[in-house]
Parts: structure tokens; C-alpha cells; sequence
């Protein structure tokens, strides 16, 4: 594809809980789109009615997050008249609520696990093992995983933080994968497996000890059906031009969806980069795929 945007700008930072991830990204993004060719303009955006200068061709989203993953940003490019990567307004919004997003999922028939919605004054019916999230926050800000009645308590009060909803989510034991797509092609698995068996923050931004298998050990089979659940997962919630979609597996084999990232981190823990690098792509030509599917 020719490339027609010269001028671009890189939005990072912004005014989520995950300010100092998006800024990392920003950064490692602004790097690679200009090594790839491009005049790149980083804007660090600290309210909602940000402007950009006059020139740019195009946008680099790299906020994660409220606003930089719910639709946000993506209103106002669009007000704006300024093509930009990801996935449009719409499908934003959609993807970023895990509680929009399982419904979608389960009317496109497919697996996610068991859950339930609790609004503030509510008690959870579930037993545990259980995972509990705030629905509108991402790199698991708010999330716990509760394993006995006594951990409630801590794991409400912190999601409670966050948001008038909690998605109280079945815990799938098992193995943890993610699958990225670039503009329709699916990257090579990974695998990742954490010292306490759950990808938290501190797993995926602190920790040494967080192990990243790529291309993940699976056999041909359970490989192609994860393969085919991402992408299917992708175009039923409307994403375009990229994005990571997480999974748990069960020992017996049964893969759920747990959600697809609409802005996946470009840090030197993220995991798009590290598929697309077990794929060959170098990171300037991961940035400058992304770059060129940039749209209204």
C-alpha cells in the first residue's frame, strides 16, 4: 500500500490510570514511525478537547485506557477530520466495557467464561475461584482474583475504585495466551507465564520473572482454533487495522475469550511487538503496517 501520510502525530499519556504505559508506548511508537520515514509530531494529551497542529496527515493512537480506548479520542479525531489507527468510535466503546463485550461475544457464539454484573449495594452469588474487574479499565488496574470468601472484602474495595460496576468473572484455571492481528493477519502466539499464575500489573509492567513463549508450544489443532476464535473475535467487535485478543485455556483444552485490546501496549513488555517480531516484522515495520491503516 502506497503511503500517503507523511506527517503524523503520536497522541500518548493522557489522564487514565494508565498514563505511565501510554507514554512508554508513545514513545517506543514515535521511535519506530520515524526510523520507518515519517515526520512525527508526540503530543501529550492531558484533557479531552486537545488539538493538533495544523499539517498533520494522520494519528498514532497510543492512549490506554478511558478515553484512549473507549471511543473517546476516536469522537474527537473524527470532529477533527483526522484519519487515525484502530478501531473507530463504535467498536471502541463496545470493546473496552468487558460487560459489552461478552455479550457480543456470546451472541457470536463465542466462549467466555461464566460472569456476572454487580452495580454498588450488590453481594456476589458466585463462589469462588473468581476474577474480579472493574469493566472499564485496562492493563488489569482494579482487577484480583479471589480464591477464598475472606478475599472478597479487599478485591471489591479495590474495584469499587474504579467504576459503579464489577464483572465478577469465573476463573479459568489453566494457561494464559494472547493473539495479535495486524490488518487481517494473525501473528504467532504467545504464551505468557507468570510467577503467581496471574498477569496482573505488576506482571506485565515490574516484573522479571514474567516469561513470554513465542511462538507458544501448542500442537497444529489447538493452535488453529485459537487462531480462528481471534480473528473471529476481532470482526465480530467491529475492530479494524489491529489488535491483541487474550485468552485462558483449560487443561482439557477449552479456550475462552477474555477480551480484545483495541490500543495494545508498544513497551518493552508488550506482547504485539513480540509476536510480530516471532512473525519477522522488525518494530518500525510493525509501527508503519499499523501507520497505514490509519482511517476516518
Amino acid at each position: 500500500m502506497e503511503n500517503f501520510f507523511k506527517c503524523v502525530a503520536v497522541l500518548k499519556g493522557g489522564f487514565s490510570a494508565e498514563r505511565e504505559v501510554s507514554l512508554e508506548s508513545g514513545a517506543a511508537i514515535a521511535g519506530g514511525l520515524r526510523k520507518a520515514g515519517y515526520t512525527v509530531i508526540e503530543i501529550d494529551v492531558t484533557s479531552p478537547d486537545f488539538t493538533v497542529p495544523a499539517g498533520i496527515d494522520a494519528v498514532f493512537i497510543a492512549l490506554h485506557g478511558t478515553f484512549g480506548e473507549d471511543g473517546g479520542v476516536q469522537t474527537r479525531l473524527t470532529e477533527l477530520g483526522l484519519p487515525y489507527v484502530g478501531a473507530n468510535a463504535e467498536s471502541s466503546r463496545i470493546a473496552f466495557d468487558k460487560i459489552l463485550t461478552e455479550e457480543c461475544l456470546r451472541k457470536a457464539g463465542i466462549l467466555v467464561p461464566e460472569s456476572e454484573v454487580l452495580r454498588r449495594g450488590e453481594t456476589p452469588s458466585m463462589q469462588p475461584p473468581v476474577a474480579v474487574k472493574p469493566p472499564c479499565q485496562g492493563s488489569s488496574v482494579g482487577c484480583s482474583l479471589v480464591f477464598n470468601a475472606s478475599e472478597w472484602p479487599a478485591a471489591l474495595a479495590d474495584a469499587w475504585k474504579y467504576d459503579d460496576r464489577i464483572l465478577v468473572q469465573r476463573f479459568i484455571p489453566g494457561r494464559e495466551f494472547t493473539v495479535g492481528v495486524v490488518e487481517g493477519e494473525v501473528l504467532p502466539i504467545v504464551e505468557i507465564v507468570t510467577s503467581s499464575g496471574w498477569y496482573d500489573y505488576t506482571a506485565k509492567y515490574k516484573a522479571d520473572t514474567t516469561r513470554y513463549v513465542v511462538p507458544a508450544e501448542l500442537d497444529a489443532e489447538t493452535s488453529g482454533r485459537m487462531r480462528k476464535t481471534a480473528l473471529k473475535t476481532f470482526n465480530a467487535l467491529g475492530a479494524r487495522g489491529f489488535g491483541r485478543i487474550d485468552f485462558r485455556m483449560t487443561p482439557d483444552g477449552k479456550q475462552y475469550v477474555l477480551e480484545l485490546n483495541t490500543i495494545p501496549g508498544f513497551t518493552s513488555h508488550s506482547l504485539l511487538p513480540k509476536a510480530a517480531a516471532a512473525a519477522g516484522m522488525d518494530f518500525s515495520v510493525l509501527c508503519d503496517r499499523i501507520m497505514k491503516t490509519a482511517a476516518c
